[in-house]
């Protein structure tokens, strides 16, 4: 069955300034997302239904808001960035898109899997649409990432009355771009055998000497439920050992949810062309898949707010980039190292060091050198915790940069009581009274999906977030190889089911 995507009210009313109901720029922000999501789902064959404000000028509901989205006006109009998207136009009159409308039929008609809707405002319209869902027993995802209000308050609160409440599973789609198309080489220690398990060294040794290399199928299970990073990588590596004319590979996509027990790639070749290679597979798969799930927690958690990945300097040089990588598949919206960025097709997200601001001895110098020698391109967002009072700092840095300054950051250490939602309210505040309302907060400093969720929970302003140790410090998900045929005959070790397991999501690769 097909999927439906419910695309509410992106409508030139809401998403453009000038408009009465303008959402703001904050809510523009999810237009990439939509797009992704949109790309994503029409490739699957989900069919995608734009529901759109339509009022007649007398309508009732200019009693509690100003005229909007009027019939016959620009404002009706689905935004430009999305009118390449194949998908039906559904005018709606109330907030919810099955009131009075021809959704109800198409619903029954299309009989859909689950039920996908994004869009604004979040505690309005998708709300609604989301109750009626589910009052007719849909199945309904929500990304968080994909919907925005003009009211942050009143958009956390609809979000976790939707999960708690009405039963709708909250998802994230991450950066707003597909799935990056890394080009990955696998490394000579790798293809040398040199990281592999003596034992298996040694085993093709055996088979070579005793002229044995029978066809065989190897299944590779995941031991918990997680997102799957890596294979991308054990593609690479695979197409470098195994022989072109006799090798078959299945696997499931980069980014996808896995569950316990569940195949996630089976192979079928020669045994001696990959049997050395049992340990760098799972152990590319374990330790990608846990910085991938780590990540995708943090972007849950942080309900449509961007996170970037500050892990590299908690792991070993050599594996910086493929985990800033696994964090990006995991929904950051970026990363802080090089290798990662060039990984992920991405530009490597940074601010300034605490180092900068000591060696010149002044924050405002700092970042009026920052903005001198860095390229345009590159975001203007100011440290600003490191001699001063934050807020202080943040005016400081705002009045010296003015209009080019796009974010602070407060990374406030623990010895001073970390960075807490009260400081991220006064710092705003502060910024908003002297005029800089447009200047974003960014926070950093020992953040996990708890604490980003008291960010939330409380009210607090953050336009973005940094995590590092939390994605970087992930445990592995455990992954295990069994051969379960040899020459097409079913065989497998005790406790484990001879022949192939049936997976149908897996996809031939190879």
């Amino acid at each position: 069955m097909a999927n439906a995507v419910l695309v509410v009210d992106m409508l030139r009313g809401f998403l453009e300034e000038g408009y009465p109901l303008y959402c703001g720029d904050k809510a523009r922000r999810i237009i990439p997302n939509v797009q992704n999501l949109l790309e994503r789902e029409t490739a699957l064959g989900s069919r995608v239904f734009f529901l759109c404000d339509h009022h007649a000028p007398d309508d009732e509901e200019f009693e509690m808001f100003p005229p909007h989205c009027i019939e016959g006006t620009p404002e009706v109009e689905v935004i430009p960035e999305l009118t390449g998207y194949k998908g039906e136009i559904i005018p709606k009159r109330r907030f919810s898109a099955f009131f009075d409308t021809l959704l109800a039929d198409k619903m029954q008609q299309l009989k859909p899997e689950k039920v996908v809707v994004c869009g604004v405002c979040t505690d309005i319209c998708v709300l609604h649409t989301v109750a009626d869902a589910r009052n007719r027993d849909y199945a309904v995802e929500v990304p968080t990432d994909c919907v925005a209000s003009f009211d942050e308050m009143a958009h956390y609160f609809a979000l976790e009355h939707m999960e708690k409440i009405l039963g709708a599973r909250l998802t994230s789609v991450g950066t707003g771009q597909a799935i990056p198309s890394a080009k990955f080489q696998p490394s000579d220690e790798v293809l040398s055998g040199e990281t592999a398990d003596i034992y298996f060294a040694r085993t093709i040794d055996i088979l070579r000497q005793e002229s044995i290399n029978p066809m065989a199928t190897m299944e590779v299970f995941t031991s918990r439920d997680g997102l799957l990073c890596g294979i991308e990588e054990v593609k690479a590596l695979l197409d470098r050992v195994l022989p072109a004319d006799s090798r078959e590979v299945w696997a499931l996509d980069e980014g996808e949810e896995i569950h316990r027990k569940e195949v996630v790639l089976r192979i079928t070749a020669p045994y001696q062309s990959y049997g050395l290679y049992e340990t760098a597979i799972a152990g590319i798969l374990a330790h990608c898949s846990g910085w991938a799930t780590a990540a995708r927690e943090c972007v849950q958690a942080a309900r449509g707010i961007p996170v970037i990945s500050f892990g590299a300097r908690h792991v070993y040089p050599s594996v910086a980039g493929i985990m800033d990588y696994a964090a990006i598949i995991g929904g950051c919206a970026g990363c802080s190292s090089q290798s990662g960025a060039r990984l992920s097709n991405t530009e490597p997200k940074g601010t300034i060091p605490h180092a900068l601001i000591i060696a010149m001895g002044d924050t405002v110098k700092a970042s009026l050198a920052f903005d001198k020698y860095m390229p345009p391109e590159v975001p203007r967002i100011s440290l600003i915790d490191t001699f001063k009072d934050e807020a202080e700092e943040s005016l400081l840095v705002a009045q010296a940069l003015g209009d080019k300054l796009q974010s602070v950051r407060l990374d406030t250490p623990a010895e001073r009581g970390g960075v807490t939602p009260d400081l991220v309210k006064e710092v705003r505040a502060r910024l908003d009274l002297a005029g800089f309302d447009k200047v974003g907060i960014f926070v950093s400093g020992g953040l996990d999906p708890e604490r980003i969720t008291r960010f939330i929970e409380s009210g607090a302003p953050v336009d973005g977030f940094g995590v590092g140790s939390y994605i970087s410090g992930a445990r592995p998900i455990d992954f295990t190889a069994d051969l379960h045929e040899i020459d097409g005959k079913p065989m497998a070790k005790r406790g484990r089911i001879p022949g192939i397991t049936a997976n149908p999501r897996l996809k031939r690769i190879l």
